[in-house]
């Protein structure tokens, strides 16, 4: 063989592999990547019904954590679980909602960081996403958390523990997992919203933009304004100045929204920027949480993403 058609044969296979490569480099990428306040009686945010999907049951299962786990869909996620005993509440009345986090050797995690000043951020939407709660749990020295919930409406509600283990295998690791629970009797579902960019809640008007791409990291910006003046007096909340929060319309998918900046006086706004993950397109719907005056303000709307 020539020294020429030797070159050319090195270079094919050369090309090949590298298209080889490209193609395994691709195939690992393509999965999806994987926020507070107290709980508010009588809030109740419009939605659509969607059904919740069955991690539960799969998280359950030997060596499964569920391919929805990185969109807090599953119990179980890189070793940690969520358990509780607890499989319906009570139907118009307050109750507790105790549950644990246990670790990959099936012990209770009782270490977590702080994340937004607070170890633990819990959260519940009933599955036509309204009844939006935010709080968070009081943990006992055994492990346990028991997070206060306000009477809920009846329907299946998903709830969500939002933390970073501060010792073991997952130190440093951002989860966020999730279980179903039966509020027993019957209530009218609600039809989600059309993706708006405001919304007006308590007199304060936000607008929300950016133009999300599932499966990327975009830039979210919210304005808050009142009577059509911008709004500078928003007082610090979790360390921000505001909070954000999705989830995704047809099975609660969690979305991953960060604040880009930190509090750093009495006095913030009226602009708010969010780094923002959606996994999936389709309409999320949207909560903006807020204080002006002491008081702790909900705002709530459709996003859609593309």
């Amino acid at each position: 063989m020539s020294q020429r058609s030797r070159t050319s044969r090195h270079v094919l296979t050369a090309a090949a592999a590298t298209a080889v490569l490209t193609l395994t480099l691709a195939a690992c990428g393509s999965g999806s990547g994987p926020a507070h306040g107290p709980a508010m009686p009588g809030m109740d945010h419009s939605g659509t019904p969607s059904p919740s999907a069955p991690a539960d049951d799969m998280a359950s299962m030997p060596g499964m954590d569920g391919s929805s786990a990185g969109n807090g869909l599953a119990a179980a996620q890189h070793g940690y679980r969520m358990t509780s005993a607890t499989a319906a509440l009570p139907t118009g009345r307050a109750s507790a909602y105790r549950f644990t986090i246990t670790g990959p050797d099936g012990r209770p995690v009782t270490g977590f960081a702080v994340d937004q000043t607070k170890r633990m951020h819990f959260y519940a939407i009933r599955s036509d996403l309204t009844g939006f709660r935010h709080l968070h749990p009081t943990m006992a020295g055994d492990g346990t958390w028991s997070a206060p919930l306000a009477a809920l409406r009846p329907g299946t509600w998903r709830l969500y523990a939002s933390f970073t283990p501060d010792s073991g295998s997952g130190k440093g690791e951002s989860l966020v997992l999730s279980r179903t629970v039966k509020v027993p009797g019957t209530a009218p579902v609600s039809s989600l919203p059309k993706p708006s960019g405001s919304t007006t809640v308590d007199g304060y008007t936000v607008t929300v933009q950016g133009e999300p791409m599932a499966g990327m990291a975009h830039r979210l910006t919210a304005t808050v304004t009142r009577d059509g003046r911008p709004v500078a007096d928003l007082q610090p909340y979790l360390g921000t100045y505001a909070h954000l929060t999705a989830f995704h319309q047809g099975d609660l998918a969690f979305a991953h929204l960060h604040p880009e900046s930190e509090a750093d006086g009495d006095h913030g706004g009226p602009v708010l920027n969010f780094h923002a993950e959606f996994a999936r397109s389709g309409d999320w719907r949207l909560f903006l949480q807020f204080r002006t005056g002491g008081r702790l303000h909900t705002a709530a709307l459709t996003l859609h993403v593309d």
